[in-house]
């Protein structure tokens, strides 16, 4: 067996107590590679990039531990220098038990914290963005929406505004006129209507659905009414006539919406949206932290991180209850994580049965690991309190929100409870865009930036690369967060991507 070729510094040992490591490259088979503790480690079989080496004998049963905690344990034997993967490791019985504490974090004075440039709207919020939404009440008005939005797709179509995006989804009617499917179709609407990226929003719906028009603008506060305009197509004699009125009511908004100025505001108004996609081995070393230590940076300059994907942290949720702001907020969100685990074995499915296909390919072996990773993405700030979907976040500093896993679905969940700005970690490569709200995309290895580099904000692969700490990458997302509030495009929105990203969590029977 070969000594020779592969450095030391080739190996990521994230906590001294791990007994697998990271590959910071591909591992070709019979070389050898200096283990932590100076010795010969013989790589028994190619491992690719991003996957995990045994460092030691790990005994069949025994727990796997990386980040210093549990990620599964080992099915059969595994030796020393060995790819440690699906094939040898399995979930069994990891799981640490839970427990609460109580912490509140330091908060910067007003004069010291950072500020953004954003459009303050009548009630208060802030938006980063002066987009006009038209919003389908059902799936029957959906293509009206779209053609009144394409009217103003051209560049500067209306001056002063960002755009005109619709905002459509497949659900509305079909459904029950009452219970947690349109009590939640209704609390994601509602919130889009009165998001402070939308400077006013044209609501359009056919006319005999289920979820009617009138009941959904009274469950909106005043200000928000104000700036809402409403129509059905059965009352505007059909779809051509609604997407005529549709279009002219557009125009009337846009004048009023091209009055909005950017003012200087204090980060305690931004809020920002965590999501990962793609996930890889990466993601928990590089990306993933690196957003924590930008979201430790914006509490403590009084802004608000919206952490979520309840079905991405189970294993790992033990690390956010013991930063719970009290036991309350400890309890809330082990109780969503039972709902899950029922929710999921009504359906016949396991939590356990993440993670993806492409997660796995990338490195990611079971739910903890890939749980570990994305936990991270929270940073070290107290957990304030848990909400669910799409509820208004009212609390600063760091709130959990629960939503499934798929990433369009948790993220509309998100910005329908305020966010006005998201950050989305990838390793395999994700190009989601996520109007009206900038989306910055963070690459987890330098590979995959440089291979989509028309699609990646920021590269935070070089942590892995070892010319930037996580710390100094934390500070860099954080001032990039600033930039895309003030109005700075991401690449997405460069490539006018977002319009179809809108996807409501539909709950209830479809009839």
């Amino acid at each position: 067996m070969s000594t020779e070729g592969v450095p030391a510094h080739e190996l990521i040992v994230l906590h001294a107590a791990d007994n697998v490591a990271v590959a910071r490259v591909e591992l070709a088979a019979n070389t050898g590679i200096a283990g932590p503790d100076g010795s010969t480690l013989g790589v028994r079989a190619a491992i690719p990039a991003g996957h995990k080496i045994a460092l030691r004998f790990i005994a069949q049963g025994e727990v796997v531990l990386k980040y210093g905690q549990p990620i599964g344990v080992a099915s059969v034997p595994i030796e020393p220098g060995e790819h440690v993967h699906g094939h040898n490791v399995e979930m069994g019985q990891t799981q640490p038990g839970q427990g609460a504490g109580v912490r509140h974090d330091a908060i910067l004075s007003a004069q010291e914290s950072a500020t953004f440039e954003g459009y303050v709207r009548a009630d208060g919020r802030v938006g980063t963005r002066n987009y006009i939404g038209v919003l389908s009440t059902v799936n029957c008005s959906a293509t009206a929406c779209k053609a009144i939005a394409q009217a103003f797709s051209g560049p500067a179509a209306l001056p002063g505004v960002d755009g005109v995006v619709a905002i459509t989804h497949g659900s509305g009617c079909g459904m029950s006129a009452e219970g947690e499917g349109l009590e939640l179709l209704r609390r994601t609407l509602r919130g889009y209507a009165a998001h402070p990226n939308f400077a006013a929003v044209l609501l359009v719906g056919l006319g005999c659905e289920v979820n009617q028009v009138a009941p959904l603008v009274e469950g909106l506060d005043a200000p928000t009414r104000e700036r809402i305009r409403t129509m059905t197509i059965q009352d505007a004699g059909g779809t051509r006539e609604a997407i005529a009125h549709g279009q002219a009511l557009v125009r009337e908004l846009a004048a009023q919406a091209a009055e909005a100025r950017r003012s200087t505001v204090p980060v305690s108004r931004l809020v920002v949206g965590l999501q990962c996609g793609g996930s890889d081995g990466y993601s928990g070393i590089s990306a993933n932290p690196a957003l924590g230590a930008a979201v430790d940076l914006l509490v403590r300059h009084g802004g608000t991180a919206i952490l979520s994907e309840t079905p991405e942290i189970h294993g790992a949720e033990h690390l956010l209850t013991a930063r719970a702001a009290s036991p309350q907020v400890a309890e809330a969100l082990l109780a969503r994580l039972r709902w899950w685990e029922d929710y999921a074995a009504r359906h016949g499915a396991q939590l356990n049965n993440n993670p993806s296909p492409g997660n796995k390919a990338g490195g990611i072996t079971t739910i903890l690991e890939k749980s570990l990773g994305a936990v991270a993405k929270g940073g070290g700030s107290t957990l304030m309190d848990v909400v669910e979907y799409a509820e208004p976040v009212h609390s600063r500093g760091l709130v959990f929100m629960d939503t499934p896993g798929y990433d369009p679905v948790s993220a509309t969940g998100q910005v329908a409870g305020g966010a006005n700005l998201i950050c989305f970690t990838t390793g395999r490569g994700s190009t989601y865009g996520c109007k009206p709200v900038p989306s910055l995309k963070l690459a987890t290895n330098t590979a995959m930036f440089r291979r989509m580099s028309m699609d990646m904000d920021f590269n935070a692969g070089e942590i892995v690369d070892g010319t930037l700490s996580v710390a100094q990458a934390g500070e860099r997302i954080f001032r990039l967060m600033l930039a895309a509030a003030s109005g700075e495009p991401t690449l997405s929105e460069q490539h006018g991507l977002g319009d179809e990203e809108f996807v409501p969590w539909q709950l209830g029977a479809v009839m």
